[in-house]
């Protein structure tokens, strides 16, 4: 058989400008957050939209951001003086805290540039965690393996540094998902659970939509109020919830956030995750108990839902 392609015409060995737009390129980064950290950082659109961008002169708008098996992903990369550069990514396979592939194709007025097979592959412990990502890249209108080595690089350095700074809360509610997501974006019934164990709110403003806000404050047991301002950004109805948090109305922003809503057997497996802006704010949160006051947050929402 091999004597046989080999005396073929049509399967001689190609040119050495035709072999250089293929290329198999892999990445590793080690990351000091726990494996379901980066899998959500990996994953979740509202963490990709802060690590996507390769520098700080770069900007990623995100058109479409759709993470499941059949969805894609569109965005735009943005530089003073250059031409927009358009990325579509179609997930192929999502296997949570273990692998994913897509699809990416990369076009610039028009033209397609490039298209990839992106395998990611996770491991790790609770502590730490390992990434280590196989591009397979057909370079079409140019060379973009230089661009690839250098885009990729940067992009897993941020995203490295966007999960040692994420926070993420699960819980699974035994409640339908749609019970489950109008318990959350009924501007009446979510001030009566939200907070931890023994905080109430008192709502200024809510309007839960793409674009609305939130203005409240949070009164904690002893009376100290903590004035809150939520902005939202993308509400995809029993899916998930994208939005930042402020500190007061219009205040500095302190974290973005999302939460996704998983149909599990009839009930709900519903995930709360904040990147904080800075590691500092990350580090001053876990020092005064975020993740217990979080999951008692989602406690709450649990016996509210059973309650009704």
């Amino acid at each position: 058989m091999t004597q046989n392609l080999a005396s073929n015409s049509a399967t001689r060995a190609v040119p050495d400008d035709r072999k250089s737009r293929f290329a198999t390129l892999t990445f590793e980064q080690d990351v000091a957050a726990p494996l379901a950290v980066l899998w959500e950082a990996w994953t979740a659109p509202a963490a990709r939209a802060i690590w996507a961008a390769p520098s700080p002169l770069v900007t990623v708008e995100f058109l479409e951001a759709d993470t499941r098996v059949g969805g894609r992903e569109v965005s735009l990369c943005k530089a003073e003086d250059q031409p927009d550069i358009r990325c579509e990514n179609g997930w192929l396979a999502l296997q949570p805290a273990v692998c994913s592939v897509n699809y990416e194709v990369i076009s610039c007025e028009g033209v397609t540039q490039s298209a990839a097979l992106v395998t990611a592959n996770l491991s790790g412990t609770h502590e730490r965690s390992r990434l280590v990502v196989t591009v397979q890249l057909s370079s079409l209108a140019q060379d973009m393996e230089a661009g690839y080595r250098a885009g990729f690089g940067a992009g897993l350095d941020n995203l490295a540094s966007a999960a040692e700074r994420t926070m993420v809360l699960q819980r699974v509610i035994q409640a339908p998902r749609s019970i489950v997501w109008g318990a959350w974006m009924n501007p009446e019934t979510l001030p009566q659970w939200w907070g931890p164990e023994g905080f109430s709110c008192r709502t200024k403003r809510i309007d839960l939509r793409t674009g609305g806000e939130w203005v409240f404050d949070m009164i904690a047991p002893d009376g100290t109020v903590f004035p809150n301002h939520h902005l939202y950004n993308e509400v995809r109805p029993e899916e998930r919830i994208g939005y930042t948090l402020h500190w007061g109305e219009n205040g500095p922003k302190h974290a973005d956030a999302w939460a996704s809503f998983e149909e599990q057997d009839g009930a709900t497996k519903v995930t709360l995750g904040m990147v904080f802006s800075t590691a500092a704010e990350f580090q001053e949160a876990k020092g005064f108990g975020a993740v217990e006051l979080g999951l008692q947050t989602l406690g709450k929402l649990e016996r509210f839902v059973a309650s009704r």
